[in-house]
């Protein structure tokens, strides 16, 4: 069970992940298994790889810019401030950045995210 603590992320450096975006993980610790949040950052004109979480659901909440994303077997979609994308489970997901400033979003993971529940479908080679 986690303990009550305030964390700051001031200095935790963003990295660039191979599903064609930049990640700071503002929380994902091992005390605290539930539950990760991750801001991603998107380009302009950049569509994250087609991938999915076994075991994991995800949460997206866009912070800013304007994007399209693709769940399962729902129509893609267009989303901007404050829209919040739920995707269970193994369920195929992307975004596109539409506009021409970086798309921000939270990802929220339940349980946390894991590298090793990452599964790149996408069909174009990496």
């Amino acid at each position: 069970m986690p303990h009550a603590r305030i964390v700051s992320n001031a200095d935790t450096a963003e990295y660039y992940f191979e599903e064609r975006c930049h990640i700071i993980e503002w929380w994902n610790s091992s005390d605290d298994p539930q539950t990760s949040i991750a801001r991603a950052r998107v380009e302009p004109g950049v569509t994250t790889r087609l991938h999915r979480l076994r075991d994991t659901s995800e949460r997206y909440v866009v912070l800013e810019g304007r994007g399209r994303v693709e769940v399962g077997d729902l129509p893609p979609s267009i989303v901007g401030p404050g829209d919040v994308v739920v995707i269970p489970p193994g369920v195929a997901q992307r975004i596109a950045n539409l506009g021409d400033s970086d798309l921000l979003f939270l990802a929220i993971c339940t349980p946390r995210f894991e590298p090793a529940n990452y599964e790149d479908i996408d069909p174009e080679a990496a």
